[in-house]
């Protein structure tokens, strides 16, 4: 396989290691996660791979009686709000056996958990397993807790989108001012190019090191060494943590492919991203509609003008939109 199918092959192999654990299962997956899922096969393909049903991460959720097996995807740490809903669906269920799937490493939860060293094992996924079976009611329920990254969005062979870190936006002068009030006088920063990752705040830290995880995964599975190059503050501490990630040390050692990756602070050119030119369709597209609920990479698309239904306040509720995923 050539590197750049690799690659394009990434996010559909990562959602295989969670749907080879579907069959017969519930699937409770939150908005993060189902975004990635839409542009990679969609609900079709978790139907295919024999769930029962598939349902909104949510404490109004549960399984039926005679469902016995849930497999919860997730897009954060194990901790929190996150265990909190997870204890609500089991409680209000019949399960007797229990997948939980997060994007977030081991590694980050022990981050996350004030751990620094390095430790044998998936200490805090067992813990979380054994929380489980607790939750379940009988210790010898099973309980299964992994990592899988499934972050991409295939939009198209040559795009790669990662819904999941939407949200994280580059530094902006005032985080500056932020960051250097909790600081001593004689520590501060003098620019945004001179803050280091320990300085932000956890949350920040958390979704920094789980962008660079699972860009490294992405790399790991197509056997690649990169050259990252950075372009403002937020992007050299993203480049910083992926140079410095543990497993990458190893992988840039025997990887046989290469390839340069270009991490860009937007706010450098945020005139260009603002702009409404309406040089491609596709600009026209995303700008014109409106977005799917929850989603932040695709839009409805009217279908109403593909039937004889006729165009009243009503009509809009009756029939779903269309989308700019494709299913094949």
């Amino acid at each position: 396989m050539l590197p750049t199918e690799g690659f394009t092959c990434f996010p559909g192999q990562m959602w295989d290691r969670v749907l080879s654990k579907v069959k017969k299962a519930v699937v409770f997956i939150d908005d993060k996660c189902a975004e990635s899922l839409h542009w990679n096969g969609g609900a079709t393909r978790v139907f295919e791979a024999g769930a029962r049903n598939l349902k909104q991460f949510s404490s109004f959720e549960a399984g039926g009686e005679n469902e016995p097996k849930a497999v919860f995807v997730v897009s954060t740490l194990l901790k929190g709000i996150t265990a909190d809903i997870i204890q609500d669906i089991v409680g209000l269920s019949h399960f007797q056996y229990c997948v939980v799937f997060t994007t977030v490493a081991h590694s980050i939860h022990l981050l996350a958990n004030n751990v620094t060293v390095e430790l044998e094992g998936n200490p805090v996924f067992e813990q979380f397993e054994d929380k489980l079976c607790e939750w379940m009611g009988d210790v010898n329920y099973t309980a299964e807790v992994m990592h899988a990254p499934v972050v991409f969005a295939l939009v198209s062979p040559q795009l790669l989108l990662a819904p999941t870190f939407a949200h994280l936006f580059p530094l902006l002068p005032r985080d500056l001012e932020t960051i250097n009030i909790k600081r001593p006088e004689k520590k501060r920063f003098g620019c945004l190019t001179d803050v280091d990752l320990r300085s932000l705040t956890p949350e920040l830290q958390i979704e920094i090191k789980s962008l660079a995880s699972a860009v490294n995964s992405m790399f790991e599975s197509t056997s690649t060494r990169e050259e990252s190059f950075a372009l403002g503050p937020m992007s050299r501490l993203i480049a910083g943590e992926l140079a410095n990630h543990p497993q990458a040390k190893n992988r840039r050692k025997t990887a046989p492919n290469k390839a340069s990756i270009v991490f860009i602070d937007r706010t450098l050119d945020l005139t260009g991203a603002a702009g409404h030119h309406g040089d491609s369709l596709v600009e026209k597209i995303l700008t014109v509609l409106q977005p799917l609920p929850g989603h932040t990479t695709d839009v409805q698309v009217d279908m109403l003008e593909l039937t004889n239904l006729q165009r009243t306040p009503d009509s809009q509720t009756t029939l779903a939109p269309g989308c700019l995923a494709q299913t094949q």
